[in-house]
C-alpha cells in the first residue's frame, strides 16, 4: 500500500530511533548498523543520480514538483533549483490561501542561509498572523529549503523588522510554549462545498464551518466570538456598501454578527472580534487544512 508523504517525512526519526535501539547491543552494533544506512543512502542516492542523469526536461520538472522526491533530490545534492528559487516556488504554493484572506507574502531576498520575508495585507494586521504563517509561509519554506537557517519578517509599512532574526525552531516558540502546535489533516471532503454554501465538519475532534466564495474555500472553528455559541446554521450573504469582493460575510444564527469571509474572519461593523481562520491548501496533491491546539488559536 502506498504510503502517505507524512509517513515518509518522519523516516529520519524512526530511522534514529532503530538506531538507539540497537545501540543497546554495543557499540559494535552500533556502528555496523549505521554502516548498513549509509550504504543503503549511497546505493539510492547513486541510483536517483542516474536517474536525474536520464530524465528528460518533463520528467525532471515532475520530479521536482514532487515533494518526497524533491526532498531526496535536496538530501543527495542534486536539486536542479537553487535556494530563491525553491522558496519562491514555495511561496507560490501558499499565495492562494493568502490570497483568500486578503493577504500576500513577498520575498525579499535569501542571503546568509535567512530568508527575508514581507507580509501584505490581511497578513500583516490578521489576530491570526502567527499561525497563519507558521502553518503555511513557514511550514512551505522549510521544506522546500530546509537548508535555510532563519526567517525575517518585515512590515509592509515601516520596513522595520517585527521581530528581527529568527531561527526557524524559535520562530514561533511563545506559540509553543505550553504545548501547542499545528498539524495538516487531509480533508477532501471540503471540496464538495459549492460556491455560496456553508457546510460543517468534525475534523480530528475539532468543530470546523466551511465555506466558499467564488472559487475561495474558506475553515474556521465552529465558535462565534460574539455570542460564544456554535456557527453551525450561518449563512453566507452578501453586504451592501461593501466591495464586491469584501462583501461576503458569514452571519452567527444566534446573534446575527456579521463576520468579513475574506478579511480573514473581521467582525464587520462594531468590535473587534474575530473568527479563527484555519490555512486550506493543497498539500502533495490533496486538500488539507491545518489544526492547531486551542492555546494557539487566535484570540480576540
Amino acid at each position: 500500500m502506498e504510503q502517505s508523504a507524512d509517513y515518509w517525512r518522519g523516516a529520519g526519526e524512526r530511522i534514529e530511533t532503530l538506531l538507539q535501539a540497537n545501540a543497546g547491543a554495543g557499540p559494535v552494533a552500533r556502528d555496523r548498523a549505521e554502516q548498513l544506512v549509509r550504504e543503503v543512502v549511497q546505493l539510492y542516492g547513486a541510483a536517483l543520480e542516474r536517474t536525474v542523469a536520464l530524465a528528460d526536461p518533463a520528467m525532471m520538472d515532475a520530479m521536482v514538483r514532487d515533494d518526497l522526491v524533491s526532498s531526496l533530490l535536496l538530501v543527495h545534492g542534486l536539486h536542479p533549483h537553487d535556494v530563491e528559487t525553491r522558496v519562491r516556488t514555495a511561496l507560490d504554493s501558499v499565495r492562494p490561501y493568502l490570497g483568500s484572506h486578503g493577504g500576500d507574502v513577498e520575498l525579499i531576498e535569501v542571503a546568509d542561509g535567512v530568508v527575508r520575508l514581507r507580509l501584505l495585507g490581511s497578513c500583516n494586521s490578521c489576530p491570526s498572523s502567527s499561525v497563519t504563517l507558521e502553518t503555511a509561509v513557514q511550514d512551505a519554506v522549510q521544506a522546500a529549503a530546509p537548508e535555510t537557517t532563519g526567517i525575517d519578517v518585515e512590515t509592509p509599512d515601516s520596513h522595520e523588522l517585527k521581530s528581527g532574526v529568527i531561527s526557524v525552531e524559535s520562530l514561533f516558540s511563545h506559540v509553543h510554549a505550553e504545548g501547542g502546535g499545528a498539524h495538516w489533516v487531509e480533508v477532501p471532503e471540503f471540496a464538495e462545498v459549492d460556491a455560496g454554501e456553508v457546510a460543517g465538519f468534525r475534523v480530528s475532534d475539532t468543530d470546523l464551518l466551511v465555506c466558499r466564495s467564488g472559487d475561495d474555500l474558506y475553515a474556521y472553528r465552529d465558535h462565534c466570538p460574539v455570542c460564544d455559541h456554535s456557527m453551525a446554521g450561518a449563512v453566507l450573504e452578501r453586504m451592501m456598501g461593501l466591495p464586491v469582493r469584501d462583501a461576503a460575510v458569514l452571519t452567527c444564527p444566534t446573534c446575527s454578527a456579521h463576520f468579513s469571509v475574506y478579511g480573514a474572519g473581521a467582525r464587520v461593523g462594531t468590535g473587534s472580534e474575530h473568527l479563527a481562520p484555519l490555512p486550506v491548501l493543497i498539500r502533495d496533491g490533496v486538500l488539507s487544512v491545518a489544526l492547531a491546539d486551542d492555546s494557539v488559536l487566535p484570540v480576540t
